[in-house]
């Protein structure tokens, strides 16, 4: 048991090391996050469509890589479907670009599931960190439970709220996820024992 205790330790002290010895990045990472956040907060339209464009240049480039690699595995199995799988990356690609407002809906749909998954994974960080390591738990709950609350809006306001939700969804995302990451870096700038408070 003494020994479990003592490996639990070792990593929660090399966990602080590494975040301490790393805050700057956090810090930098959460600045430029809260920036972007309150960009899009100020034109969500754009926002939107900015999101939307870079799905589409996703689903372009995954469809395009699918499509060489189920040609060059031509003998593989399940080549039909993988190449059916790479055709409609590609297409859906195509008309995200081509058409960025068109998709909406559907990516507000997606972003409604992508902000409750983000929530409860936030929320379960956060209750880890508040086991394991930091005081600053709390941030990284609130976002959490900000992300939930998002999801619930963007939900109830379907379909009239797609063409600028996505944009300002994501802002105050960015925002929060920001602000926690900066309040996490701030807290890592000084080193504390393993567990403290």
């Amino acid at each position: 048991m003494s020994t479990n205790n003592a490996d639990l330790e070792k990593l929660q002290s090399a966990v602080a090391n590494s975040l301490h010895a790393h805050w700057k990045l956090f810090l930098t990472e959460g600045i430029i996050l809260l920036l972007l956040g309150l960009l899009a907060i100020v034109v969500p339209p754009i926002a939107t469509i900015a999101v939307e464009i870079l799905v589409g240049w996703l689903l372009l480039a995954s469809g395009i890589v699918g499509l060489y690699a189920t040609f060059r595995t031509r003998g593989a199995p399940g080549f039909w479907w993988s190449l059916l799988s790479a055709i409609l990356g590609i297409v859906a690609g195509v008309v995200l670009l081509g058409w960025p407002l068109s998709g909406a809906l559907s990516l507000t749909v997606i972003l409604t599931v992508f902000l409750v998954l983000e929530g409860v994974i936030s929320i379960m960080y956060s209750l880890e960190h508040k086991r394991e390591l930091s005081g600053r738990w709390g941030a990284m709950l609130l976002s959490g439970i900000i992300d939930l609350f998002l999801a619930g809006i963007i939900f109830m306001g379907l379909p009239g709220t797609a063409a600028w939700a996505i944009g300002l969804l994501v802002g105050i995302n960015l925002v929060f996820g920001g602000s926690a990451l900066i309040a996490m870096a701030l807290h890592a700038r000084n080193p504390t024992p393993a567990g403290g408070t």
